[in-house]
């Protein structure tokens, strides 16, 4: 008797006895897909039933011991987002739009853990072991010590790595990998979540880190199912616009660190290069002051950086004027805009209005509203704000400016560029922070009627 299929969803992992475009459960759209069950010949016959187990030793939490071993791979960048340094016995995934550097940044990090001495095995199931080493004499790793394999079946993965015993395993990529007793195509969700599995639980009973490859979805997020995120450490994306030479490295989880942590680097013709002072690299371009071009001092993780946040307000010729948002979120620039004309009586209607973070940034923290509020302004009015000011600070629908956390940090680093003067929200402390002079603001109306008299 032929077996009947099963339909899962791949984002809560919700049955169904036939397809459907939306899933009931979550309310996600496009993410059941066909799953076959295992085979029932052999050990899957065979349940749990009542014979006991082996019992296993507990411990309490004053036990004294160490804590896992880090290990530098020598690139900073890659070791701040890891949290210090690669863990042992530790699972990571990285994914990243295709041609974004994946594999570059990878081999390049393999071959620098090696040189740290690590045992570094690298399974491509993507490409033959001679494109690996092209791309490494590309790159100068030629002499790199690190091991080469090109496969896709699971279990002789396993094998060759039960007996090379590495520190380190690369994966690349884990959509490729099958596992021989899963009856359906690579790349489907049981297969992505079967493999991700058994990498997962030989790592941890070997001792090894593994780094898993993931390829990501038009959304932007890791193909395959979501539970993948959960089985693993650390989550990382590679991020980065093709037409501009950055790519950022976002740690979005990670149990051995800060989970909002970024590592900079520049695509060059030799491979990725690290950036120590990302804030000069974004304001690397940025010219004499033009309306529409405020510069802010975020967050992101532990470090603090300055991006250019550029607006273009224009009349439209349309009944409904467009709204065009890069970098940033679309929801949160409607939401100022209301405020805008809501509490300061300054109407955006009838104009097209264009936010774009310099440098392909992404910033998610709410302390840049009042950095998008005055780059709105400054293009409405057509009034530049001064070369030497950085603005920070979150509007609330109340119009009041609210503070933010890590306030000198953020002075000290656009001291450090040169920035003399800061427009933030109205705090306990006036005058001098951070031997920059400060201008605070308790709200928006405020804010506008003093920078630029308008409202």
């Amino acid at each position: 008797m032929a077996k009947k299929a099963i339909f899962k969803c791949s984002e809560c992992g919700a049955s169904y006895t036939k397809w459907s475009g939306r899933c009931d459960s979550c309310g996600a759209w496009n993410s059941i897909e066909e799953e076959v069950p295992l085979s029932t010949a052999g050990p899957a016959k065979k349940t749990l039933g009542a014979m006991k187990g082996r019992s296993i030793p507990l411990t309490d939490l004053g036990t004294t011991e160490a804590p896992p071993p880090r290990t530098m791979s020598g690139m900073s960048e890659l070791d701040r987002v890891l949290g210090g340094g690669l863990v042992d016995a530790s699972a990571i995934l990285v994914g990243g739009d295709p041609g974004i550097g994946k594999s570059t940044l990878l081999l390049q990090g393999a071959a620098r853990f090696a040189e740290a001495g690590l045992k570094v095995v690298y399974i491509s199931g993507e490409e033959a072991s001679a494109q690996v080493r092209m791309r490494a004499q590309r790159l100068g790793l030629s002499h790199a010590p690190v091991l080469l394999g090109a496969e896709t079946n699971l279990r002789d993965i396993l094998t060759t790595l039960e007996t090379e015993k590495p520190d380190l395993a690369i994966i690349d990529s884990i959509q490729t990998m099958w596992a021989d007793h899963v009856e359906s195509a690579p790349g489907s969700v049981s297969q992505v979540r079967a493999a991700a599995h058994e990498l997962t639980t030989f790592a941890k009973q070997r001792g090894m880190a593994v780094i898993l490859v993931g390829h990501v979805t038009k959304e932007g997020q890791i193909a395959g199912p979501r539970v993948v995120e959960h089985m693993v450490d650390t989550v990382l994306y590679f991020e980065g616009e093709r037409g501009h030479q950055f790519r950022i490295l976002r740690s979005v989880k990670n149990r051995f660190g800060p989970a909002d942590e970024i590592g900079v680097f520049e695509m060059t013709g030799g491979g990725l290069s690290e950036v120590s002072n990302p804030s000069a690299l974004f304001l690397s371009e940025r010219g004499e002051p033009t309306p529409g071009s405020v510069v802010f001092s975020g967050i992101e993780g532990t470090r603090p950086v300055l991006v250019e946040m550029q607006a273009l307000v224009a009349p439209s010729p349309h009944s409904q004027p467009r709204r065009a948002v890069v970098g940033w979120d679309s929801a949160r620039l409607a939401m100022i805009l209301a405020v805008l004309e809501a509490r300061c009586g300054i109407a955006f209607a009838g104009l097209d209005v264009y936010l774009n973070v310099a440098g392909g940034m992404k910033i998610s923290e709410p302390a840049a509203d009042l950095a998008v509020a005055a780059a709105l302004l400054s293009a409405r009015e057509d009034a530049a704000l001064p070369k030497d000011t950085v603005v920070f600070g979150e509007i609330s629908l109340s119009g009041a400016i609210r503070p933010v956390g890590q306030t000198e940090n953020r002075l000290k680093e656009a001291q450090k560029l040169g920035f003399s003067t800061a427009i933030v929200p109205n705090a306990k402390k006036d005058g001098d922070t951070a031997g920059m002079q400060t201008r605070t603001f308790a709200d928006l109306t405020g804010f506008v009627g003093d920078i630029f008299g308008a409202g």
